[in-house]
């Protein structure tokens, strides 16, 4: 099976991309890095076919004529939100897939392996604001749930990344594992104050910065337009004259964010749409493998 993500689009449906992927890519099992062995009651959910009826709550049938059923999350088991940017600066697509479709590829491949190993798993779209969240469960369904809102969306919108990101926080109930897919074109000031907070809480959190092969060696040759995915500006400029200093910013930029990550405790690994899903797999277990080391 081909490994290059762009092919692999050509599949067409995520989860039948996710499986392949993982499939081919897991060999063994990661334990949860939360120790327990107590059972609690989470929250409700609505009801979805497939669902066991013994978790129904009857009760809350009475009262309302809806079926609901009870969460009860095992405090041994991962909790783990994927946070997928589907701001438009994510729709950038050149010769590859775009950042957005690599990006939420890897979030249902990661939800598949996630999910496998009986995990809690939940996705938060966002672009200035949070578009859709879905709330981390192990049953059944929802992957399938992961996987149909991810096909369903699409990037538009200016970044938030660290407003959003500091909208989520209080909301977090129980300790996770806060998984970001993005390109982390936004303010880095206040994206440091955001994962700091988010260490203090004792979250783990693990970023993941999506970029193009365009965006990082800058091929452009002739006067080319370039136009905001964001906001519909659009500029001509000469590439050549443009170069040097596009670059010098860019790779500041980025060396700027993974100290603002490594400084906060955070996770970090750059992912370009042309390499192999597997490469960010590997990333996200050595992760798991140096947090569990710590404890």
């Amino acid at each position: 099976m081909t490994t290059d993500p762009t092919a692999l689009e050509q599949f067409g449906k995520l989860d039948v991309v996710a499986r392949l992927v993982v499939e081919g890519f897991m060999m063994g099992q990661h334990k949860s890095p939360f120790k327990g062995t107590s059972v609690e009651f989470v929250e409700h959910r609505q009801y979805y076919p497939g669902d066991e009826v013994r978790h129904i709550d009857w009760r809350a049938y009475g009262k309302t004529g809806k079926y609901f059923i009870k969460e009860f999350e095992d405090e041994t088991n991962l909790r783990c939100y994927l946070l997928v940017d589907a701001s438009g600066s994510m729709a950038y697509q050149g010769k590859t897939l775009s950042k957005f479709a690599y990006a939420r590829q890897l979030a249902v491949a990661l939800s598949y392996m996630l999910l496998q190993q009986r995990d809690s798993v939940g996705l938060i779209t966002f672009d200035t604001r949070i578009r859709e969240r879905l709330e981390p469960s192990a049953r059944p369904f929802t992957f399938t749930r992961i996987s149909e809102a991810l096909g369903s969306i699409r990037p538009g919108g200016e970044t938030s990344l660290a407003r959003v990101v500091q909208q989520i926080l209080p909301t977090l109930k129980r300790r996770s594992l806060i998984v970001m897919l993005t390109d982390s074109f936004d303010a880095l000031p206040p994206l440091k104050v955001a994962l700091e907070q988010y260490r203090h809480r004792r979250h783990e959190v693990l970023l993941f910065q999506i970029v193009a092969p365009e965006e990082e060696t800058f091929p452009f040759t002739k006067p080319t337009q370039f136009r905001s995915l964001e906001t519909s500006q659009r500029l001509l400029v000469d590439p050549l004259r443009l170069r040097r200093h596009y670059q010098k910013q860019y790779t500041k930029f980025c060396a700027d964010l993974r100290d603002i990550a490594g400084n906060a405790g955070v996770e970090f690994q750059k992912m370009i749409t042309d390499e192999p899903y597997a490469q960010a797999l590997g990333a996200f277990l050595a992760s798991r493998s140096r947090q569990k080391s710590k404890r």
